[in-house]
């Protein structure tokens, strides 16, 4: 496979493609030429007009959407307080579970008996929910919150794994005017505490367990633990997934809070008349990890959520009615809600998968789209190089057609995977939409639109109605210098975080307080000569070797460009001479050994491409790194093994043995 350099264009869509996408439609309707002048127009100030580009875009899209408000807004923005505080839509009341399940599966909708989820377990099990059983579940749901005595503004806690039932509960809680607040299925016990303390849940929701890499995964022992530290859960559902509730041979533990799904959610009354809300009425709290400190409870609203993910479906992935959309991911990660809602707005089904992807056989995930004839895509880059250590065998041996368009998110590419991605799984046909933004709008700064061309590890340029920036340590705007900067927003946006659940203070601090009046987002951004956009990792991650600045991706990229590497972790030490020292873990493909000769091979590669003082000090090799559920790469925690220091909160690793690993690596 021939890798070409980033700036060079290699997907241009046809001309056929470009005037079916909906973002077409949009730009000639509003007399819009190109893409430039739709930016200019949905993000910026607009000399002649006095509302901004971005206040008239989010305001034309409610209708354009065909987003239902059960009362108008007064303005679409009040921003009297600053971009920190923007209120959106005030004086409008509106209802997320409305606009995704209630329309569509009332007895009349024309979409009542179609597939709002098809569901596939690990051991093979398949379940189709179509939009009457989504609503008619989703009532039951709310009527057992009611009957628990949940009102508006309650959190409502979701240890759940990825079952069609979390979707019910999701918008159940919603329905009632609950915070639904999601919880990773891979937690462990101290990670969910933290989340039920935190937001203060009264019920949760959990499961007897899930199926992984063929094994029973236990939830309800890690669920009680949690509870126990947490203290304040008073009632705990619990669904039979893995058949503990009818078992004879294995037991399961049991309080007096707990009861089973089918006879508390499963006896429901499933009518229910869902609640009219205020706008910034809040809707669900999701965590962000981060790197440091506690987690932050992010704050998402009922209008900002509706908004951003129906936007970006509509938009950036070119929703059409006969899609199947399916991105790899989690209820408990941002990526899940915003699959679900922003699909469920258009009526679309949603492919849901519960278990590894690699699982009985490397082809999983190719073998499902064929065979389910999924059309849309998304999985992270970094997964995307662990499949592509397999054969290519596996994928060729499958007919992925279907597929219209890839995505993914989460940390940069490298061309090579990219590439890969593109030609074997996109037939060299499916743009690849790169996106980039966060648990804190719940979207994305950064997103190609589907009729732009693309060069490999692009993401295009901002998002519809995103006002965002590249600037210098003193905040000037140096995007057009087509120097690296920071990424920033200049301008609020319907999804935005409100605060933090834990208050303002630390919300100014984490998100406002480096630059006036711009939010930093902490990337590391870059736009080309050509109006690419492009980023390099967290500034945060920087590593400071004598005084100079590289980013970890930007080691990794040189290193997975190396035939030999497959996946590759850059992390900092201290050092007596520089401060700050590079260490290397390589993944290597199969084929290739360890050993002396490639270990200095590849470090003088780094030492050639990025100078010097940025060879690595150690290389090293693994045959797996610590990573996610979604697949990221988690440097902190190579660089404390790599240090004998405690690597802190380990609770989103999806790998914990691979830490051991790192500790014996040569």
């Amino acid at each position: 496979m021939e890798v070409p350099d980033t700036d060079e264009v290699v997907h241009e869509p046809s001309r056929e493609f470009v005037e079916s996408t909906n973002v077409h439609a949009f730009m000639r309707e509003y007399g819009i030429s190109d893409y430039e002048e739709l930016i200019r127009r949905t993000c910026e100030d607009v000399e002649g007009v006095e509302e901004s580009g971005v206040e008239w875009f989010w305001d034309e899209l409610v209708d354009y959407l065909g987003v239902e408000f059960y009362s108008d807004y007064d303005v679409v923005r009040d921003d009297a307080d600053g971009p920190q505080f923007s209120d959106w839509y005030p004086g409008g009341t509106v209802n997320v579970a409305h606009n995704a399940v209630d329309r569509h599966g009332a007895p009349d909708a024309e979409n009542r008996n179609k597939a709002a989820l098809i569901w596939e377990g690990e051991p093979g099990d398949e379940r189709t929910v179509t939009y009457h059983d989504l609503r008619r579940e989703s009532n039951q749901v709310a009527n057992l919150l009611e009957s628990y005595g949940i009102e508006t503004g309650d959190t409502v806690g979701l240890y759940m794994p990825m079952v069609p039932e979390v979707v019910s509960i999701l918008y159940g809680c919603l329905k009632v005017g609950a915070i639904a607040v999601p919880i990773f299925s891979g937690f462990g016990v101290d990670a969910t505490a933290t989340r039920i303390e935190d937001s203060g849940c009264s019920v949760l929701f959990t499961a007897d367990g899930f199926y992984r890499r063929g094994s029973e995964v236990t939830l309800k022992e890690s669920a009680d633990r949690a509870i126990k530290q947490a203290g304040q859960v008073e009632h705990t559902v619990v669904y039979d997934r893995i058949g503990l509730e009818a078992s004879e041979e294995r037991s399961i533990t049991w309080t007096p809070r707990d009861e089973w799904w089918a006879e508390t959610v499963g006896e429901a009354d499933d009518e229910y008349e869902t609640k009219e809300l205020p706008s910034a009425q809040e809707s669900m709290l999701l965590y962000s990890s981060g790197t440091t400190g506690t987690p932050k409870g992010i704050v998402h609203t009922h209008a900002g959520l509706q908004m951003q993910t129906a936007k970006e479906i509509f938009f950036g992935f070119d929703h059409k009615p006969s899609d199947r959309f399916f991105w790899v991911s989690d209820i408990g990660w941002m990526m899940g809600p915003w699959t679900l809602i922003g699909n469920h707005t258009f009526g679309g089904t949603v492919f849901m998968y519960e278990g590894a992807p690699d699982h009985p056989e490397p082809d999983r995930f190719w073998e499902m789209i064929e065979r389910h004839g999924l059309t849309v895509f998304g999985i992270s880059p970094t997964a995307v190089r662990a499949l592509r250590k397999y054969d290519d065998e596996w994928v060729d041996r499958h007919d992925l057609s279907t597929l219209r368009l890839l995505g993914s998110t989460g940390e940069p590419w490298d061309p090579e995977s990219w590439m890969w991605f593109y030609e074997r799984v996109g037939g060299g046909e499916a743009p690849i939409m790169n996106i980039s933004g966060g648990t804190e709008i719940c979207g994305c700064f950064l997103m190609p639109m589907p009729n732009q061309p693309l060069k490999p590890c692009s993401l295009g340029g901002p998002g519809l109605g995103m006002s965002v920036d590249i600037v210098d340590e003193s905040g000037e705007s140096i995007a057009d210098t087509h120097e690296r900067g920071f990424l920033v927003a200049r301008d609020s946006c319907p999804s935005m975080t409100k605060s933090l659940w834990s208050g303002d203070e630390r919300y100014l601090e984490e998100y406002w307080s480096t630059f006036e009046n711009m939010w930093n987002h902490g990337d590391w951004a870059q736009k080309d000569e050509d109006g690419f956009w492009f980023l390099h990792g967290r500034a945060d991650d920087a590593l400071n070797v004598a005084g100079r600045k590289v980013g970890p991706a930007e080691i990794e990229g040189v290193l997975i460009e190396h035939e030999a590497v497959n996946q590759a972790a850059a992390v900092g030490v201290d050092d007596d001479t520089t401060g700050t020292a590079v260490v290397a873990y390589v993944v290597l493909e199969d084929g290739f050994e360890p050993g002396d000769a490639l270990r200095e091979e590849l470090r003088e590669l780094v030492g050639e491409e990025q100078g010097k003082p940025f060879r690595p000090r150690e290389l090293l090799f693994v045959g797996e790194f610590p990573k996610t559920q979604s697949g990221k790469i988690i440097r902190r925690a190579i660089a404390a093994v790599h240090e004998d220091e405690d690597p802190g909160d380990l609770s989103s690793i999806e790998n914990p043995d691979s830490l051991e690993e790192i500790r014996g690596a040569r």
